[in-house]
């Protein structure tokens, strides 16, 4: 799939710094080109596994949620992967296979596969092929609703049907795993499919926090006031309220896997 990442081992020497990383206080770009072996983390319980964690909450900026990209090496995993039983994760394989048994079930993951980890759910995950599996990991502490419980579920990008985003003729549609009217769920981790050419004509404002990983193509975004070129293997992390504007490149469709907070009233105490 467009948008595994493939880490670099060679650091050359006599190379200038020439990547696109930045950090505002409106916005960071984690370009692909800068997540090199030198900024790996570990993970507790987790064997022949590293991560790259490009979203964390910060004080002051987003606040809801983190985001990793996650290698597993063969015979690698975990049998508990979730240290808090309180927190919700969303699995998005772009490399390999892996297998995740939840809650009772095994589910064979591969590229293209999306699985719902609901909040104190019994999971593992382990990589049974003989080759390298990525996936994303995105993570949120659930804010329980009454009358609503969010289950877990596994399904596949293949598989779910785009919603076409009206009046565009099909040239922008969003893949939805989730009803965005399910008050069950608090956050929303969809892909948003752009084809050359198209545009977000107008600088939305939106109220919630973004992630937004790069599976495919090219394009340029209106950031706050800054107008940056992305590609495939570039995160985006939008604070809330951070105005933003897209326009697809070319040849092919412009991808992005995109996290965002959801159907909750705001807390203030």
């Amino acid at each position: 799939m467009a948008g595994s990442f493939h880490p670099e081992v060679a650091i050359p020497q006599a190379q200038l710094p020439k990547d696109r990383a930045m950090v505002k206080d409106a916005y960071t770009v984690i370009p692909k080109g800068v997540l090199k072996d030198t900024v790996t983390s570990n993970l507790p319980g987790w064997e022949n596994t590293r991560s790259w964690i490009i979203a964390r909450p910060i004080e002051g900026f987003a606040t809801r949620f983190s985001q990793l990209i996650v290698e597993v090496g063969p015979g690698g995993g975990s049998r508990k992967p979730e240290p808090e039983a309180a927190v919700e994760g969303v699995l998005f394989l772009t490399r390999g296979w892996l297998t995740l048994a939840l809650d009772g079930e095994l589910h064979i993951l591969e590229e293209g596969s999306y699985a719902y980890i609901a909040a104190g759910a019994a999971w593992s995950l382990r990589n049974d092929s003989d080759g390298i599996t990525n996936f994303h990991w995105i993570r949120k502490a659930y804010e329980p609703a009454d009358g609503y419980t969010a289950t877990s579920f596994v399904t596949r990008d293949q598989d779910v049907e785009p919603s076409q985003m009206q009046g565009t003729n099909g040239s922008w549609a969003t893949t939805r795993f989730v009803d965005p009217d399910d008050l069950a769920h608090d956050m929303h981790v969809n892909i948003v499919t752009f084809e050359p050419g198209t545009s977000i004509p107008f600088a939305g404002t939106p109220a919630m926090e973004h992630g937004l990983f790069v599976l495919e193509g090219n394009g340029v975004y209106l950031l706050n006031d800054d107008w940056v070129k992305v590609e495939a293997g570039d995160f985006m992390w939008l604070r809330a309220f951070c105005p933003q504007v897209c326009y697809a490149g070319g040849p092919g469709k412009f991808r992005y896997l995109l996290y965002t907070d959801a159907n909750r009233q705001i807390r203030l105490t």
